[in-house]
């Protein structure tokens, strides 16, 4: 139990006749090692990549609260576009620089089971554990579809 939080890179899948063939995406879906019948790849639009999960990083989470869900906190999934994810990259950048930033640029934020409050060593892996997700998610210039949820 706890506060759980995920970040979701949606990919469009490029299929149908009127796209040109170099740009077209093909999908296969195998269950046991045998394509799964039950699955129609003509109907399949996205495909939804986890790319970050972080386990009670209450300060990543209140960032996204305040910067992508409008302060509303009811374990909604919310878009979340390439800036977005630049600025929060950006302050995870200072703060890892400057550890005394991280009260005004990152504060933490209790809630029910959201984990410690204290800007502690764990509180600092979160950050830079959000700086390698982020740097991997804005490195496919392709990807321009994320969604964040969280849940406790």
């Amino acid at each position: 139990m706890g506060l759980d939080s995920y970040l979701y890179k949606k990919s469009y899948v490029r299929s149908g006749e009127w796209v040109k063939p170099e740009f077209r995406t093909e999908v296969e879906v195998k269950t046991g090692g045998e394509i799964d019948k039950n699955i129609k790849p003509e109907r399949i639009r996205y495909i939804v990549e986890e790319v970050a999960y972080w386990r009670k990083a209450n300060q990543i989470h209140n960032w996204f609260v305040q910067n992508v869900q409008g302060g509303i906190d009811e374990c909604q999934s919310s878009y979340v576009s390439r800036d977005n994810l630049e600025e929060l990259l950006d302050l995870c950048k200072q703060v890892d620089s400057d550890n005394e930033l991280a009260d005004s640029l990152l504060p933490s934020t209790s809630g029910f089971f959201f984990g410690g409050t204290e800007y502690d060593e764990w509180y600092f892996k979160d950050i830079s554990n959000t700086i390698t997700f982020l740097e991997e998610c804005l490195s496919d210039e392709l990807a321009d579809e994320f969604e964040y949820s969280a849940s406790w």
